[in-house]
């Protein structure tokens, strides 16, 4: 047997804890950033308050969704709403993983769509730029360019809480089985996306790409997204979802604004990959490990070895 074959199960998972999980799934974001920010803290202190000891939002939560409004509400990382989450992480007493805002990055004047977390204090602990800018054309149904006004961040993040590791990613991100491959072979128990799929692809991937990604990887996966309001620009699908490591819907919800909660057990992502070892069946003699070309930093992020 190839020697690269077998990889030491200390490796598969970091140190870990069952916790509960709420994703809220926003409603009634509209123009006017300060009540979206309001009404944002008042669920997150809900979650709180119905025991979630990690709540995550959706994709922008702070402001439409839509190419033309990201340079409207695009702020730096010490504005508004960063300023809202790490109170209300703080408040609240829970970890925090703040759906994404369009940021503004004050040295290149670069607009990226962001994720921030937070810890029980209101430290921020991580920062991701969504990786895959959602760039479509479906004739006749949909027709969405991001890379018009974002650009695309160019790290993987890895949130490290007292509960173990979350890797995390942001819509369309979640398309791209790597980002959760390398998450899991990292130590990670659940891939967390806040996203915002649309009437055409959400009932057709929403809840297929949470599958598959908890089936590949053998961890929860969870995507979070904003409620529908069929008088914006953007329809999002709704229905944010709790996957568990056997693929099995464990969380989810309509399109209508509501809070889902999952208890995340780390016994059932090792149970999981002890049952089915495809940890210890990998054929790294005829493939690659993605993960062994990225590099993991101090501050929770990954990038590609030089």
């Amino acid at each position: 047997m190839p020697p690269n074959l077998l990889k030491s199960m200390s490796h598969i998972l970091s140190p870990a804890s069952p916790f509960k999980l709420a994703l809220i799934q926003l409603g009634n974001v509209g123009a006017d950033k300060a009540k979206n920010l309001v009404h944002t803290h008042k669920k997150i202190l809900e979650a709180a308050s119905n025991g979630a000891q990690v709540v995550v939002l959706p994709e922008c939560f702070n402001s439409p969704y839509g190419t033309n409004f990201f340079p409207q509400y695009a702020e730096p990382l010490n504005g508004e709403s960063v300023a809202m989450l790490s109170a209300a992480a703080k408040e609240a007493n829970v970890y925090l993983i703040g759906g994404s805002i369009p940021e503004k990055e004050e040295s290149s004047g670069n607009i990226y769509n962001t994720l921030t977390a937070y810890d029980p204090t209101g430290k921020m602990i991580a920062k991701h730029r969504k990786v895959h800018l959602f760039d479509i054309d479906v004739p006749g149904k949909i027709r969405f360019k991001e890379s018009d006004t974002l650009t695309a961040g160019d790290w993987l993040t890895c949130v490290d809480t007292k509960y173990g590791k979350i890797g995390v990613g942001i819509c369309y991100d979640m398309r791209f089985p790597e980002m959760a491959t390398i998450a899991a072979r990292k130590g990670c128990l659940a891939m967390i996306y806040p996203g915002a799929f649309n009437l055409t692809t959400g009932p057709l991937h929403w809840e297929l790409l949470q599958r598959a990604r908890a089936v590949d990887n053998q961890m929860y996966v969870a995507a979070c997204s904003p409620a529908r309001d069929l008088s914006a620009d953007y329809h999002a699908w709704g229905h944010s979802t709790v996957v568990d490591p056997k693929g099995v819907v464990v969380a989810t919800t309509e399109e209508k604004e509501d809070i889902v909660y999952a208890d995340i057990d780390p016994e059932q992502v090792k149970e999981v990959r002890t049952n089915i070892p495809l940890y210890n069946q990998r054929r790294f003699d005829i493939y690659d490990d993605v993960s062994d070309s990225v590099q993991e930093h101090a501050d929770g992020t990954s990038t590609k070895k030089k």
